[in-house]
């Protein structure tokens, strides 16, 4: 019996087996309680970096791994196919790229070996705000330069694991936006150390959590008077709208590889339990109104994969790879919401129950036919930039 993903060689598989014995120690019960507490998964994310993985994409020479993308492409999705959420921790794997592809030489050194070491986690981007959504280049926080240091002051929204984050990603317009001459420029991107600014009796950032219908510790930041070094400036003042867009890639193929993982995960459970469960003195999957979705699900996983793959082998070959990334995430996320409705089906009214882990699993991968980008926004990138189509916004 071929299990699903199995129908073509798998790539890295010492990785992936070191990975499945690493989840194999959280199992469901692990995941339902910390879903049922709203609860950091501490324990799972202490186990993740101490085996190495959030410091995969670090080159060598500052103390990490220095795999190629499509490593960490199949780290996360074995994580998420083993029935865990590497949400918890996913991001310090691309947001610490940043720094990697535009920091100083003294800020790489200063802190990719303390992050790829563990003693700090690199794990809060703060880009989206109340008023400007995914409309980047209207956001409004600022960062007014005063001598050897920057003032900044606003709010961020779904900035997820802020409280669970020594370090902080922050885009914040240093210029105007009716000062700027290309609208995607005055914009910058700092590096914020959270254990100073969220301290003392009045802090310069709150972090306020965010309840939403999954537990994902996402939260709002308000930044009040906020002194950041300027030594801590990321690049060049007023480029940072282009540096975000530089990581966007490798964020996209890292979910849509969590995405595959769970498309995965839910296949195999559906797959098991049509074996097992007998109604009418015969096992459910015998019938076809239960085999076809199944094997429809396998099929646009197994197609999206290899999008994945192609994308992150492009990435990896440092060739332009925005629309073959695009085009993975929305596949991907597809096709994990599909097989998640398939799986839910299959199991009928038990699919509802906790013990299942599916109606858990369920709300997490609904998530990405929104974040980090929804799917409305991916067809209108490739209507206009790959299909030449209008401009739509």
């Amino acid at each position: 019996m071929v299990e699903p993903g199995e129908s073509s060689e798998r790539s890295f598989p010492e990785i992936r087996a070191a990975v499945r014995a690493l989840c194999a120690q959280f199992p469901g019960t692990y995941w339902r309680a910390q879903d049922r507490n709203r609860a950091y998964p501490e324990a799972f994310v202490r186990a993740f970096s101490e085996a190495g993985y959030l410091a995969a994409l670090i080159p060598e020479s500052y103390g990490g791994s220095g795999l190629p993308l499509a490593a960490a492409a199949a780290i996360l999705e074995e994580v998420h196919a083993s029935g865990g959420n590497a949400a918890a921790c996913h991001a310090q794997m691309y947001t610490m790229g940043t720094i990697l592809r535009h920091g100083s030489e003294a800020q790489k050194r200063r802190w990719l070996p303390e992050i790829a070491a563990e003693r700090l986690r690199l794990q809060a981007f703060a880009v989206s705000e109340p008023d400007s959504g995914t409309d980047t280049l209207s956001l409004t926080t600022s960062a007014q330069r005063d001598g050897d240091e920057y003032v900044i002051n606003g709010q961020k929204v779904w900035t997820s694991r802020a409280e669970h984050s020594d370090l902080m990603i922050l885009l914040a317009r240093t210029t105007p936006k009716d000062r700027v001459e290309k609208k995607g420029s005055g914009l910058s991107i700092f590096l914020i150390d959270l254990r100073e600014a969220t301290a003392g009796s009045v802090p310069q950032v709150s972090i306020r959590p965010i309840r939403t219908m999954l537990n994902h510790a996402t939260t709002e930041v308000f930044i009040d008077g906020l002194r950041v070094p300027a030594e801590n400036l990321i690049g060049e003042e007023g480029r940072g709208f282009r540096y975000i867009l530089d990581g966007m890639n490798a964020e996209r193929l890292l979910i849509a590889a969590e995405c595959i993982g769970d498309a995965r995960w839910f296949i195999g459970t559906a797959r098991d339990y049509a074996c097992a469960r007998r109604v009418f003195d015969r096992p459910i999957g015998q019938n076809q109104g239960v085999q076809f979705p199944i094997a429809r699900a396998f099929a646009q996983t197994e197609a999206a994969n290899l999008m994945v793959e192609h994308a992150a082998a492009l990435f990896d070959a440092g060739r332009p790879c925005g629309p073959e990334a695009n085009m993975a995430k929305l596949l991907a996320s597809e096709a994990s919401w599909a097989a998640a409705d398939m799986c839910l089906q299959t199991h009928g009214g038990y699919g509802f129950a906790e013990e299942y882990d599916i109606e858990r699993k369920f709300r997490e991968t609904r998530l990405y036919q929104v974040a980090p980008i929804s799917t409305n926004l991916i067809l209108a990138y490739l209507a206009e930039h790959v299909l030449g189509l209008p401009r739509s916004y």
